[in-house]
């Protein structure tokens, strides 16, 4: 992720990768605009990785730790993801007006 993520503006073209619930829906899913958000974040660019969605940072930051450290094992309480996923479906849906 951390690469593709650096290589991702080097392609010809930029190609984007377009939400296929907001492109059926009109809905966003908690993970629209994370591609960019890691992206903004790995150029340094905060504030833009904010604004598309907070939670690349955090992936980023969590990758970084994960290549860096590499922990015998890491524990997850199973509660998290799914309270992850919930706040970021709320960032969205009030980032595009739903809320």
């Amino acid at each position: 992720m951390l690469v593709a993520g650096l290589a991702l503006p080097a392609l010809p073209g930029h190609p984007a990768l377009a939400c296929p619930l907001r492109t059926v829906t009109g809905v966003p899913c908690p993970l629209c605009g994370m591609t960019t958000s890691v992206e903004d974040t790995l150029h340094l660019h905060v504030g833009t990785a904010l604004a598309a969605n907070p939670a690349g940072i955090a992936v980023v930051l969590a990758a970084a730790v994960l290549v860096l450290w590499r922990p015998a094992q890491a524990s997850v309480p199973r509660f998290a993801p799914l309270a992850a996923l919930a706040a970021m479906w709320l960032f969205e849906l009030h980032r595009f007006g739903f809320l």
